[in-house]
């Protein structure tokens, strides 16, 4: 037999032709019009202003919780919109608008207006690729692309060799945002200095959960009403928590840089308690785009006439400067895109092997796109769960090993792989699933299950996006939003009194106090 060469079988795939994929969207001729700038700019509004009077459209979020307060926003304005995630589907009757997040793009379905939120979101590693199949194939006549200019070139290179036409409109923000002359504690950080300079509407921005419960603590020991939010909670407890903090019930928002997608909270300062986080691999300096997308919150237009932005000590002040005197281009060139299922048939029948670790890893690494516009994605992330579904279920078909593959679930902690695993082998063989029992802790009044309760429902996110999957074999899809209102609600009430962890990771490493 002769040797497929990685060439003919990118061509083989079709990868060459991309925009193809998505025959709706390449007959509608569409128009993309561009809203770009800074954040307070009013971009997204003057969208969703267009897109509350159309007839129908969608809103593609990067976050669940940001689809949920679309659908919120154009349902009180009086048009019936559906909600649909991962993990819900929520349908109203008669409704012919959609907010939902952005992998859950719907391209076989048209609409009249597409709204795709935060296209900067083209350079996140692992979830670019659902961007580009956003601005390539969104399923309307009327597409408005939204976000920081960081992408502007790759996307008008993408959409000029469709042959579509596009406008931009750049904004300018509304309300002025300073740069604190002199940081919370001066030159050298210390927790006693912070508390005279905290003041109503902060938000102190840290880069761990631990951080982010030690100063909620500590803030509420000094006296002062605290709204937490970080990753690990549910998009219900993030809301609730963003509602306090609305309200007025908190003075001051924790929070990690969760806040800079697009979260609408009336923030007049932002305060970096840190400048560096994590990244997977070892600690970095947040860049431009992030600095601009984090600080950018900080005087909400409307209701106050300035923003402010500062930071624990001097020399994070200095870096924030600098952050946002630097030109936030990125040096994206051409834009993510994966692979689907019907690309891992061929190449399963070209290679003759059914495991699909090896599949994605030889189409990461051998099947180039000669292509001016798209490049494979990076697919570290996928290939090591195909590898763990390969090791652990190797009798399931491909096309299950290719839906779970594809389940949201982060590997590098514990928990979440355990659990994938056990929801795995049980549908290996073939075994109906139950929710995850409800702990006695749940009626507890003491905040040392916090973690335990963050896991479960990160336990339950999983349970329900495979309950619309295989709704056979996870099959109590129906229960969960209850359990997972229980478990909220108890989550909540420990934001409220959990002690945090005495010290923060910056007071640890470097001896502060």
């Amino acid at each position: 037999m002769t040797a497929v060469t990685p060439h003919a079988l990118a061509i083989q795939l079709d990868l060459h032709d991309y925009p193809s994929t998505f025959p709706l969207a390449r007959s509608l001729d569409r128009r993309i019009h561009f809203h770009l700038g800074p954040t307070n700019s009013g971009k997204t509004y003057e969208a969703l202003q267009v897109l509350q009077r159309a007839e129908s459209g969608i809103y593609l979020a990067p976050l669940r919780l940001l689809a949920m307060e679309i659908r919120d926003r154009l349902t009180e304005a009086g048009v019936p919109c559906n909600l649909v995630t991962g993990e819900e589907r929520v349908l109203v009757p008669g409704a012919r608008h959609t907010a939902s997040t952005v992998e859950m793009m719907n391209p076989g379905k048209e609409v009249d207006v597409a709204i795709i939120d935060e296209i900067q979101m083209l350079q996140d590693e692992s979830r670019g690729y659902a961007w580009t199949a956003a601005l390539i194939g969104a399923p309307a006549k009327d597409v408005y692309v939204c976000g920081s200019e960081a992408v502007t070139a790759p996307c008008v290179r993408a959409i000029e060799s469709m042959g579509e036409t596009y406008e931009i409109q750049r904004l300018e923000r509304k309300t002025p945002l300073v740069l604190e002359t002199a940081s919370l504690s001066g030159a050298r950080y210390n927790r006693w200095r912070l508390k005279k300079h905290l003041q109503k509407g902060d938000a102190v921005i840290a880069f761990t959960r631990k951080d982010v419960l030690t100063l909620s603590a500590r803030f509420r020991q000094w006296g002062f009403g605290v709204a937490s939010i970080y990753g690990a909670l549910s998009p219900e407890v993030r809301r609730t928590e963003a509602r306090r903090f609305s309200s007025g019930e908190a003075d001051i928002l924790v929070a990690t840089d969760a806040i800079g997608m697009g979260l609408n909270l009336p923030i007049r300062r932002v305060v970096f308690s840190a400048t560096h986080k994590f990244d997977g691999v070892a600690p970095r300096n947040l860049d431009a785009t992030e600095v601009r997308q984090i600080a950018g919150r900080a005087g909400r237009y409307g209701i106050y006439p300035t923003g402010y932005v500062s930071a624990f000590e001097d020399e994070e002040l200095l870096h924030i400067e600098h952050m946002l005197s630097t030109s936030d281009l990125s040096p994206l060139e051409k834009l993510p895109i994966t692979p689907n299922f019907s690309h891992m048939q061929i190449l399963s029948e070209t290679r003759h092997t059914g495991r699909l670790g090896e599949l994605l890893a030889y189409f990461s690494e051998r099947v180039g796109i000669d292509s001016p516009i798209f490049e494979t994605s990076a697919l570290n992330v996928h290939v090591e769960q195909g590898h763990l579904i390969d090791l652990h279920a190797p009798s399931i078909s491909l096309r299950d090993k290719f839906t779970f593959s594809c389940a949201p679930v982060s590997l590098d902690k514990a928990h979440e792989r355990d659990y994938f695993l056990i929801c795995l082998k049980r549908f290996a063989a073939g075994q109906t699933t139950a929710l995850p029992a409800a702990p006695d802790w749940l009626t507890s009044t003491s905040p040392r299950h916090l973690e335990e309760a963050e896991n479960l429902s990160k336990d339950l996110s999983l349970y329900a996006w495979l309950s619309f999957k295989y709704p056979k074999i996870f099959y109590q899809g129906a229960d969960m939003p209850a359990l997972r209102s229980r478990i909220s609600r108890y989550i909540e009430a420990a934001l409220l009194t959990q002690a945090g962890f005495g010290d923060t990771s910056k007071e640890l490493m470097y001896g502060y106090k």
